[in-house]
């Protein structure tokens, strides 16, 4: 390389890094507005309306007033309005989400998914730089992988909103875990820019490593609503036995979907991209034929892509046999997502293999 070669991919290697940061800044400003949008919505009676539906009182809270001519008046039942949902599950409304229904706090949900949508593109554009200066793939080390990953979680949250999909509840959680994932990133994980080991020289990395980051940034939206699930569920639980769960309890709770569409939401969002992640290891077996001359060597990065991939067929198999709905798919969908995290971060930092050449 020429040494006027070297200092332009320094040069944009400086670049990557500072529109990484920049990306980290607007995603900051996005986590205050959500925050503002979920505080805003907190003052609107609309949640606390639907949340009246689940209960004993519902007749009582539908009902409204009618004032008619000479000042008669009429009770009349608004219709309930329900969500479909599985057998033995219950059929509550959806949540009005974190704005409340209330137009202070949808501004503010809109400043935000725009300002995610601001940091997306930054972001994006810190990613391309990265893999400029470098002139391959940018997903050589776990620094180019995780601000790939995060690039692509929130580019799938921001397609669902474009394909009209009621997931801007997911916003705040969203952005609070990218912030999290980057600052690890920059602060731990950081690399500088180099080339690969010749092992990974070959085409199966654009295809086995884009697939592996798509795979989990879309297991971890699933993962969010199954941890959302989770906490609606218990929420309505209580609401049907009577109880009154806590005021901030209630707050936030009552404006998310409800557990069967959180339910469906993480179920569907799992089943969809599980072809792609037995795609992924068997793109990753083939890869292994050509730079080691043996399809699987029981490497812990491959033994715990199997492991993974076990758990999420065991998921996606219990619902559909079992009849496993609800709380158990949840958690089974969530230890599935935890040995992906795992597969990343434990085996990466703890074990070594085949799979440590680039560090961390």
């Amino acid at each position: 390389m020429t040494p006027l070669a070297a200092a332009a991919n320094e040069s944009l290697a400086e670049i990557s890094n500072y529109l990484i940061y920049s990306s980290m800044a607007v995603y900051m400003l996005a986590f205050f507005a959500h925050i503002a949008e979920w505080t805003f919505g907190s003052r609107s009676k609309v949640g606390r309306t639907a949340a009246a539906l689940t209960g004993a009182d519902a007749a009582a809270a539908a009902a409204v007033q009618v004032r008619g001519k000479g000042g008669a008046t009429a009770v009349l039942d608004r219709p309930k309005v329900t969500t479909r949902s599985a057998a033995g599950t219950r059929d509550v409304p959806d949540g009005p989400g974190a704005a409340g229904g209330t137009v202070q706090g949808d501004l503010y949900g809109r400043i935000a998914v725009s300002l995610t949508a601001l940091a997306f593109l930054v972001e994006a554009a810190g990613v391309v730089a990265r893999a400029l200066s470098v002139q391959r793939a940018p997903w050589g080390n776990m620094y180019e992988f995780s601000i790939t990953f995060s690039t692509v979680a929130v580019g799938a949250y921001l397609v669902l909103l474009a394909l009209k999909k009621n997931v801007r509840w997911l916003g705040l959680i969203l952005v609070t875990t990218v912030l999290l994932d980057l600052g690890i990133a920059v602060t731990w994980l950081y690399t500088d820019s180099d080339q690969l080991v010749p092992a990974l020289h070959s085409y199966w990395l654009w295809i086995h490593v884009s697939t592996a980051i798509f795979c989990g940034a879309v297991f971890y939206i699933g993962a969010a609503g199954a941890v959302l699930y989770l906490f609606r569920d218990s929420y309505e639980s209580q609401l049907e036995a009577g109880r009154t769960p806590g005021k901030f309890r209630t707050s936030v709770l009552e404006r998310l979907p409800s557990a069967a569409s959180l339910d469906k939401f993480s179920y569907r969002i799992n089943a969809a991209v599980f072809p792609l992640w037995t795609f992924t290891i068997i793109a990753g077996a083939i890869w292994a034929g050509d730079a080691w001359g043996r399809y699987w060597g029981w490497d812990p990065k491959e033994v715990w892509s199997f492991v993974t991939w076990v758990a999420y067929a065991c998921y996606l198999h219990a619902r559909a046999t079992a009849g496993w709905k609800g709380r158990k798919a949840a958690y089974l969908a969530l230890f599935a997502f935890a040995c992906w995290i795992w597969n990343y971060y434990g085996v990466n930092i703890l074990l070594s293999g085949k799979h440590s050449y680039a560090g961390v």
